[in-house]
């Protein structure tokens, strides 16, 4: 399965259905399922996050997702327009999230394969 590690607090706030976009600085054709990967860096979080998410997966998949579209900032669809973690220059547009209980895992940069322990390995589609 396609995976993207993002950091924390953003990808528990994907898995809760609260951030419908993640913003890349680059542009992805791929488009279908992902697993979202909490990185273990603590860089991005503010002096409250861990108070707010006590319960804040670090280093593991925490939920997944349909990407289903990366387009610019200026073309986002209406009803995402304005919203607070739309930022650019690319928005990853996800759909259908689905929390999991976080299944430990080393991530990765840029979209990389995640092979679950229950799961048969998958050859990547030649390109």
């Amino acid at each position: 399965m396609k995976a993207l590690t993002v950091c924390q607090p953003y990808a528990e706030l994907i898995a809760r259905g609260e951030k419908p976009i993640e913003n890349r600085t680059w542009y992805t054709p791929y488009r279908g399922l992902l697993a979202i990967h909490a990185g273990k860096s603590h860089a991005w979080l503010d002096h409250d996050d861990l108070t707010k998410y006590p319960d804040m997966a670090f280093g593991a998949i925490v939920a997944t997702a349909t990407l289903v579209d990366c387009v610019r900032l200026a073309r986002l669809p209406a009803r995402l327009v304005g919203h607070e973690h739309a930022n650019g220059p690319w928005c990853w547009i996800l759909d259908d999230v689905r929390r999991i209980d976080p299944v430990a895992a080393r991530g990765a940069q840029g979209i990389w394969e995640w092979v679950a322990e229950n799961q048969e390995p998958v050859a990547a589609p030649s390109e």
